[in-house]
């Protein structure tokens, strides 16, 4: 969340300087990989974000299609201020990025969707020759702020959810056992959406104000 950068500033402001002023200006496209981290879990998906230019917002859905990740995702960003997303939408560009796994690890399944995905971009931009493979990618959508579902408070995590499992508004994701002592009673997460279990927390343990879920709307 460096963006713009500064050419004087720190090496991570440096290096976004360099991206906002060089590199973003000779690109039509950019794709973001990222795998949850070490504190998040995703079903595998290509994401595009609703945006106020519809001609855009419909170019940047054909290339998340293209990418053809087993989801396709729908977003909107909490808080966009300072992301590279922003600054290479704020530039008129083509902007996908993914979430393909997480919990810090790769498996031959999220490597296997990484390396076609980023191959279909390419033949999809015409940067490579080639036809597009195609794999059945179901829509799913993040747009309504009832779609994520935040600790509210410490403990040792109980998943009542897998991902991808169906939830029911109103239904219990999980339970948040309170590691200070035994005898208490557990938290009881309740679903606030209906969908899909999209993201979940991994570590065992999780804190107030952690993304616990996220429950994605189906849309096809």
């Amino acid at each position: 969340r460096s963006f713009p950068g500064r050419p004087d500033g720190t090496p991570t402001q440096k290096i976004a300087d360099y991206f906002m002023n060089r590199l973003i200006p000779m690109a039509d496209m950019a794709l973001d990989f990222h795998s949850g981290g070490r504190t998040l879990d995703f079903v595998p998906f290509a994401a595009a974000h609703l945006l106020d230019d519809p001609a855009q917002q419909s170019a940047c859905m054909a290339a998340m299609r293209a990418f053809n990740a087993p989801w396709s995702m729908m977003l909107r960003e909490i808080d966009n201020v300072g992301m590279y997303d922003t600054a290479v939408e704020d530039s008129g560009k083509v902007f996908i990025s993914t979430e393909l796994g997480g919990g810090g690890s790769a498996t031959a399944r999220s490597a296997g969707i990484a390396w076609r995905g980023v191959l279909n971009f390419l033949k999809h931009g015409g940067i490579l020759d080639g036809v597009v493979e195609q794999a059945p990618t179901r829509m799913i959508d993040t747009t309504e702020g009832e779609c994520f579902h935040l600790a509210e408070t410490d403990g040792l995590l109980e998943p009542l959810v897998d991902l991808g499992d169906p939830v029911r508004m109103g239904a219990p994701l999980a339970r948040i056992w309170p590691t200070g002592r035994s005898g208490v009673a557990a938290t009881e997460v309740i679903a606030r959406h209906e969908g899909i279990l999209a993201a979940r927390h991994f570590p065992g343990l999780i804190r107030s104000g952690d993304c616990l879920a996220v429950v994605a709307s189906v849309l096809d």
